[in-house]
């Protein structure tokens, strides 16, 4: 069993990786087009990619308590949609004008405010939660706040959007437990797709030289991070604990912040590098109470409250 954990946190380490460096990939792709038609494309990949391995898992027995009825399928896909719209949005257009480092740290505030959102559906938060929440917010401060206490434009829509993948989550969560994730996912994909192709007809101008010129940040954007990473996961999952799981994707705040450094030569002041050190120091505390408690059986402990990278 502790082998299948290894091989399983190796290869989320993997999809932290992909994640992690799909902000370089984002911030690339809109040199040649705007964000939304960015996004369009990149989730019909996303959708695409999945199709396959859902048409092989079909094949099998499908006798499982967890399925349900197309319509059940529907709404859940199209409600999930409408969260990873918001989110996907809100992080495509902040990138414009903040660096991938930040982005991704600001991101992560959704591992914080799950659980203190938990608060209004009658779940307490232990100590942890609320520490970490002080040094994510002390971070975060550091991160976007100027000397003349104004945010900037994009970290302010990075922000914005932490609270849609907060909402993401809760949706991803229950939804999962009543029908097949992968065919929640590809739908959820297809509804964000549609939903950001009709913004770039409203509100963007759509050529195709400027698709093609955008193709390997799309391709990374729609089939490995949307893709092959949420596939990683949702597999990996399933021998991972979770508390293993969470604080192994949690350092694709890291991986984009090397990547922002290495492939756009983004800098960070060391203010900047004080906030990056004090959110991913208030994510691990958020992280390590379960950790400490989880386990050995990867499988046991379901209810536990610390949330799971759900952001494809």
């Amino acid at each position: 069993m502790q082998t299948k954990t290894l091989k399983s946190d190796l290869l989320l380490l993997i999809a932290a990786f992909i994640w992690g460096t799909t902000f370089v990939a984002q911030r690339k792709g809109m040199v040649y087009v705007g964000p939304m038609t960015y996004n369009a494309i990149r989730f019909a990949l996303g959708a695409l990619t999945l199709l396959p391995l859902i048409l092989m898992l079909r094949t099998g027995h499908d006798t499982s308590g967890q399925n349900r009825s197309f319509r059940f399928l529907l709404w859940g896909g199209t409600l999930a949609g409408l969260a990873l719209f918001g989110g996907a949005s809100m992080q495509q257009m902040g990138l414009l004008d903040t660096t991938a480092g930040k982005a991704s740290f600001i991101t992560s505030l959704y591992v914080v405010l799950v659980p203190i959102a938990g608060l209004f559906l009658g779940q307490r938060c232990g100590l942890s939660i609320w520490v970490g929440a002080i040094l994510a917010l002390a971070g975060l401060y550091l991160l976007t706040i100027t000397g003349s206490f104004t945010i900037g434009r994009g970290d302010l829509f990075i922000f914005i959007g932490a609270f849609f993948w907060t909402i993401h989550v809760y949706l991803i969560g229950y939804l999962a437990q009543r029908a097949n994730p992968l065919c929640i996912a590809c739908l959820q994909f297809l509804v964000c797709s549609v939903l950001s192709f009709l913004a770039a007809v409203s509100f963007e101008e759509i050529a195709l030289p400027a698709i093609r010129a955008a193709t390997i940040p799309i391709l990374y954007g729609g089939i490995l991070s949307a893709g092959v990473a949420f596939t990683l996961q949702v597999v990996c999952q399933r021998t991972s604990p979770p508390a293993h799981a969470a604080i192994v994707m949690s350092l694709e705040t890291v991986f984009a912040v090397l990547s922002g450094y290495v492939m756009l030569h983004e800098r960070l002041a060391p203010r900047d590098i004080a906030g990056c050190i004090l959110m991913f120091a208030g994510l691990l505390v958020v992280q390590l109470p379960p950790l400490l408690s989880s386990p050995a059986h990867p499988d046991a402990g379901p209810e536990s409250t610390t949330p799971d990278s759900q952001r494809p």
